[in-house]
């Protein structure tokens, strides 16, 4: 039974210390990414962003390309937090730190970790966990191009969802 699987069922949501000591600190296994000169056309039009010099990204592809190169699907990266994507995993803050734009037709490399789980209890959402991971994109040369932090809420509870 997975992890996931043992939470759900709990009679309760996991030990939050027990789960604290299990995620923060994990590294993901990292990859790498790519976006196509066609990928940033399109992302830009969908977008309706304003135009940017030829091949320049949109600073949206940190975090689109950061989850792409991270190494694992959603579903195993809220899985390390005893959850599954049907429980309830809602975006929650994003931050994105761009130290030089991304271009179209390089290839990046990502490496990340959990740095952070937290419980809060909502009036109307019930209890919440916030999952929070980094992921760090460099270029070719092993430069740090940019940095996208995530915090997804996890539900524990019933509540407004």
């Amino acid at each position: 039974m997975s992890g996931a699987d043992a939470a759900m069922t709990a009679s309760g949501p996991p030990d939050l210390d027990r789960l604290r000591q299990k995620v923060i600190g994990h590294r993901l296994p990292g990859g790498d990414f790519e976006v196509a000169d066609y990928e940033r056309w399109l992302g830009h039009d969908a977008m309706l962003a304003p135009p940017l010099p030829d091949g320049v990204l949109h600073p949206v592809w940190i975090m689109l390309g950061a989850l792409r190169g991270m190494g694992v699907e959603i579903d195993e990266l809220v899985g390390l937090a005893e959850a599954r994507p049907e429980d309830g995993v809602l975006f929650g803050e994003t931050t994105l730190e761009q130290h030089v734009p991304l271009r179209a037709g390089v290839r990046y490399t990502v490496t990340g970790e959990v740095t952070d789980l937290t419980r809060r209890v909502g009036r109307r959402a019930g209890m919440m966990d916030l999952f929070t991971f980094e992921l760090s994109i460099h270029d070719p040369d092993g430069a740090l191009a940019a940095v996208s932090r995530q915090t997804f809420v996890i539900m524990r509870s019933g509540g407004a969802r």
